[in-house]
């Protein structure tokens, strides 16, 4: 039955079959359409999108993928662009394990299996493949003369003092909505997944490395052991909610504010290691599009972070495409919300089409019949005439500021009012920590123009009236 409502949503064939998404979508008076539809207002995608189909979009359209955003979701991509800023900023990244990528970075890697050994310290590592994903492929070593040299796979140290839960070692899964990206704006959901092992942890030895269910905390590993304890509620089980988590460590008297004030800022500072890629790859997509206008894109992303013993939390991969699976009734309770809340922070409204089919003629009669006295301006004219024509050019300029600043304030409310189980985390409310982000940022640009050879200068737009130019 297809309801009586006027909104479009195109899905791939994968996704738009689950009852899941069927549900969310409805909820928020959206309807899947069966064919392709190239007006439709939203198209959700669970793989990359092509840069073509992006910059084909009308203004209108909302698509659930930026460009660009690779650079932080394949494991070597993200290991690279770590390795960069780490060299410019080593206190503020230091929440990703040491890593090698193979088989460029074999040297340096046995280099420093080399110094450990004059050292006598020994260290256990995690191989995995650079674009895998579920758990496949990856394996522990602690010979690392067994590593084969030629392979394409990213190497690890394996962080061997993890943060247990009743013996085990687990991870989790944060939720995270990127709406923009010119101007950067985050969001964090406060729920989320906590993921465990199916084997009580022991630290890794000769004997125990290839026991998987106790190492990894991978839900497509673990649901094959016969260990794996499927519950209903959000307190039991292998499979737990980080809203239950979050009071576990309150009622045993840890930092609840640190820790998802560390959670936070971990989250911030890796997508702007993204942002400059993604913003450039956007502004290719879009060409002429000004700062602030309505995003095409946004992005639903899966952090998995583990935690040490201190509770420090680090980066473990980025899912740019989590799945929306509902194995269980947890999986169901979180991600409806994830997705629901998400879609309502969008905004997409059914006069966005009709306004910019509007604007397209109008902007098209502009082209046809000029500006009026500035269409008659040349070398002949006179001094009044081209002062006129300042003045005007100058109206206009201050017009389209002041709509922007309208539209961004009218952004700003409705995020207030929509924002669900979302919290925004960039740009944040604190001034002290939007200039630690902004000088970030500028070290961000700095190293990405460096890296890619592109010697010219560029604008950011932080927040507002606030802007950051870089050179290279």
């Amino acid at each position: 039955i297809r309801p009586t409502v006027s909104r479009l949503v195109e899905t791939c064939k994968k996704l738009i079959n689950t009852l899941f998404l069927r549900t969310a979508i409805g909820e928020i008076d959206f309807f899947k359409i069966q064919d392709e539809d190239e007006t439709a207002n939203l198209i959700w995608s669970d793989s990359a999108v092509q840069h073509e189909k992006i910059a084909e979009l009308r203004n209108y359209q909302r698509i659930n993928h930026f460009p660009g955003m690779g650079e932080i979701c394949r494991k070597d991509c993200l290991a690279r662009n770590m390795s960069k800023i780490i060299k410019c900023q080593p206190q503020e990244y230091s929440f990703i394990p040491k890593t090698w990528i193979f088989p460029a970075e074999y040297t340096q890697f046995q280099n420093y299996v080399k110094e450990l050994r004059r050292k006598r310290k020994q260290k256990t590592f995690i191989v995995k493949p650079a674009n895998g994903a579920m758990g496949h492929g990856i394996s522990l070593i602690r010979n690392c003369e067994k590593l084969p040299v030629q392979e394409h796979y990213i190497v690890q140290e394996y962080l061997d003092k993890p943060f247990l839960m009743e013996g085990y070692k687990f991870d989790l899964r944060i939720y995270i909505l990127v709406t923009s990206c010119d101007p950067l704006r985050i969001f964090l959901y406060n729920d989320g997944l906590v993921r465990m092992g199916t084997e009580k942890y022991h630290a890794p030895s000769e004997a125990n490395l290839s026991q998987l269910y106790m190492h990894l905390t991978n839900y497509s590993v673990n649901k094959h052991n016969e260990n794996f304890e499927r519950d209903e509620t959000t307190d039991k089980g292998s499979k737990r909610s980080i809203s239950w988590f979050t009071e576990f460590l309150r009622t045993n008297d840890y930092d609840v504010a640190k820790f998802w004030g560390d959670v936070s800022e971990l989250v911030v500072k890796t997508l702007i290691v993204a942002e400059p890629h993604v913003l450039h790859a956007y502004r290719m997509c879009r060409p002429g599009q000004p700062p602030g206008s309505d995003s095409v894109c946004f992005e639903v992303l899966g952090f998995d972070i583990i935690l040490d013993r201190k509770l420090k939390p680090w980066l473990l991969e980025i899912n740019r495409a989590p799945s929306f699976g509902t194995d269980q009734k947890i999986d169901y309770d979180v991600k409806k919300g994830v997705l629901l809340n998400a879609l309502k922070l969008l905004n997409i409204r059914l006069s966005d089409k009709k306004r910019d089919l509007a604007q397209q003629k109008a902007e098209a009669q502009r082209r046809l019949y000029g500006h009026g006295s500035m269409k008659k301006l040349s070398a002949a004219s006179s001094d009044w005439e081209k002062q006129r024509h300042k003045l005007e050019q100058r109206r206009e300029e201050l017009k389209e500021r002041l709509a922007q600043v309208r539209k961004q304030i009218s952004r700003e409310e409705h995020e207030k009012q929509h924002l669900g189980n979302y919290r925004r985390i960039y740009p944040p409310d604190d001034k002290l920590l939007l200039e630690k982000y902004e000088s970030l940022l500028s070290a961000a640009f700095q190293t990405f123009l460096a890296g890619n050879n592109i010697v010219h200068s560029i604008t950011i737009t932080v927040h507002q009236n606030v802007f950051i130019h870089c050179t290279a």
